[in-house]
């Protein structure tokens, strides 16, 4: 599945800090598909390929949780457009 993670900012720098350490803790076999923010960096857009939202969130929440308010979801990949579905 894709989960989606989409932030409210509080904390431009250490959310982003945050986000690069969790790049490298992300449960066994997910993928970082993009993270992106908006030009002033109050909210972000992230994508990742995991089998479970809560995997995502344990990792996103450890190391950028204080510096942003998340919101964990499903993509519904049967709509998307752009979206890799490879394994």
């Amino acid at each position: 599945m894709h989960v989606l993670a989409i932030s409210t900012v509080n904390d431009s720098d250490r959310f982003w800090g945050g986000l690069k350490k969790a790049h490298g803790r992300l449960p066994k076999g997910a993928t970082w598909v993009l993270a992106l923010a908006d030009t002033d960096g109050t909210r972000a857009v992230n994508v990742i390929r995991s089998e479970s939202i809560e995997g995502v969130r344990a990792v996103l929440d450890e190391h950028a949780g204080p510096s942003a308010t998340t919101e964990y979801f499903e993509a519904d990949a049967a709509n998307a457009i752009g979206l890799s579905l490879g394994k």
